[in-house]
């Protein structure tokens, strides 16, 4: 554990936004060079606060007082935070994609000398940062070309050329694979082992386990609790608690399926990527779903599964090359996404943020958006059944949300795939995909979306779940397709499923499907 003198101290943190109070009187200690978790549920609070402590949200803007190493400070905006040692690494990266790697390190921050830029010095340090945050690339390469694990490896050496003394990581593993998440995990420790302060917003247990030495908890704004713990000891079922105000015995729902006959069917299916011609995204893939039922996709990062759910979907992504779709028992051409929508196919994408949503539109609009002619009368928009549609679903999913007038981009990660799910549910399809529906959500409203899957199941819905979490796909899913390299290896019932097996199937070219 890092040193007992605490380096920050957030006392009585209130916030208030039109309609709600986003923070409730937070008061939190963190000790010098130790990894502190934060937990709570989406929309608790936690990205606040740390926007508060960042100057995102300057001094004046919130009731309480911030202690950085004894001294009240008053940040009045991100520079004065990062003159002071605190460096933020938001959830969406905020990295410029066409700007290089060292344009972006030092982007507002520039190496002069003699009134000229010295990018010569700054590649230097470039280099020097790459480094320490285990990353052997040439400084001149695009931001573009690079995986997001490495995105988040360039963005902790921008905070490092700042002279961090408290790093802030929201949700830094959300969008990585196993891999890089435990090189992230490994780099945080060894910054800890620099005298460098971690605080980390993370909805994975597993991983506040491994490296973290406290952990405080918020729910609706307030602070539940603060404790010191030991590296892998923590307590899940105490978080859990605290984190949603009871305890959730079984993550996973108990459900019985009533599943009927095939309803969705696709044969033989070829697509090729939309830049490199003659490689196939998806090669000679064949599956089933029957009505009722829940099928997960499991697979490594960048085996295919969202390129075969996307191209699916009304040819939205690749070049499609042959196969065949069958609903209902017929033969049916989905040439583009409105041809799969009127057909009764849903699609909820993997990036919410660019794919499912835009950000600029209100719950009410969004909610409707898949579906206008539900919402028509007399061929014009019914602004009261707009506003109904979306009530409704704003109650039923209970989405944390003043009114559905706001924005969509002032919600939690969870509420938004809330607004997500529900446009895509107005439509009442009888086909729903949904490619990874709870990245980044906590383990309360998790449950809240698999209770939702299950229900739509049982409406006769067919339900495709893709997940990088396997535990999550034997939780909630009847049976499990592995797709390697675009192909589709195996299937197998879920209740006869073990991760070792669905391993060796999503690590195998030699297709195992019966």
């Amino acid at each position: 554990m890092g040193d007992a003198r605490p380096i920050l101290e957030m006392q009585h943190i209130t916030k208030d936004f039109p309609g709600v109070r986003a923070l409730d009187g937070v008061t939190m200690s963190v000790r010098t060079a130790d990894i502190h978790a934060i937990c709570g549920e989406n929309g608790a609070g936690k990205s606040t606060l740390m926007k508060v402590l960042s100057g995102v949200y300057p001094h004046g803007t919130y009731g309480g007082a911030i202690v950085f190493d004894g001294q009240e400070v008053e940040f009045k905006g991100i520079k004065s935070s990062e003159r002071a040692g605190i460096v933020i690494i938001h959830q969406e990266l905020a990295l410029i994609p066409e700007l290089s790697i060292v344009e972006n390190i030092f982007l507002g921050n520039e190496i002069v000398k003699n009134g000229l830029i010295d990018w010569d010095e700054a590649r230097r340090r470039t280099l020097d940062l790459l480094a320490r945050v285990g990353l052997s690339i040439d400084p001149s390469t695009p931001i573009k070309t690079l995986g997001v694990g490495q995105q988040q490896l360039v963005e902790i050496a921008k905070a490092l050329s700042k002279d961090v003394r408290l790093l802030i990581l929201d949700e830094p593993t959300s969008a990585l694979n196993e891999d890089d998440s435990e090189n992230l995990l490994n780099l945080m420790l060894g910054l800890k082992a620099k005298g460098i302060t971690c605080l980390m917003i993370s909805h994975k247990l597993n991983e506040i386990a491994a490296v973290s030495d406290a952990v405080t908890v918020i729910r609706d704004g307030k602070t539940v609790e603060t404790y010191p713990v030991e590296a892998g000891a923590v307590d899940e079922d105490r978080i859990i608690r605290s984190m949603v105000g009871r305890s959730l015995e079984n993550r996973y729902p108990e459900h019985t399926p009533t599943i009927g006959e095939t309803i969705f069917e696709v044969r033989n299916w070829r697509v090729e990527h939309p830049t490199l011609p003659g490689r196939l995204i998806c090669n000679d893939s064949n599956f089933t779903v029957k009505r009722g039922e829940i099928v997960g996709f499991a697979g490594l990062m960048g085996a295919g599964r969202t390129e075969l759910a996307r191209s699916i979907f009304g040819r939205s992504y690749g070049i499609f090359v042959s196969g065949e779709i069958f609903l209902r028992g017929e033969k049916v051409v989905l040439p583009n996404v409105r041809a799969a929508i009127r057909n009764g196919i849903a699609y909820v994408p993997e990036d919410r943020k660019t794919l499912g949503l835009n950000l600029l539109d209100s719950i009410k609009v969004t909610t409707v958006s898949a579906n206008l002619d539900g919402i028509l009368r007399r061929g014009l928009i019914d602004d009261a059944m707009e506003y109904e549609v979306a009530e409704g679903y704003r109650k039923s999913m209970r989405t944390k949300a003043p009114s559905v007038d706001v924005g969509v981009k002032t919600l939690s990660g969870g509420n938004q795939q809330k607004v997500v799910l529900a446009k895509w549910m107005f439509p009442d399809p009888d086909v729903l995909i949904l490619d990874e529906p709870t990245r980044g959500i906590d383990v309360g409203a998790k449950y809240e979306i698999y209770r939702l899957i299950q229900e739509l199941s049982d409406e006769g819905k067919a339900v495709v779940v893709i997940s990088s979490e396997l535990p999550e796909l034997m939780g909630i899913t009847d049976r499990i397709y592995t797709i390697c390299e675009g192909r589709i290896t195996g299937v197998v019932d879920t209740a006869e499923a073990n991760q070792e097996q669905l391993m060796r199937m999503m690590t195998t070219t030699a297709s195992m499907a019966r």
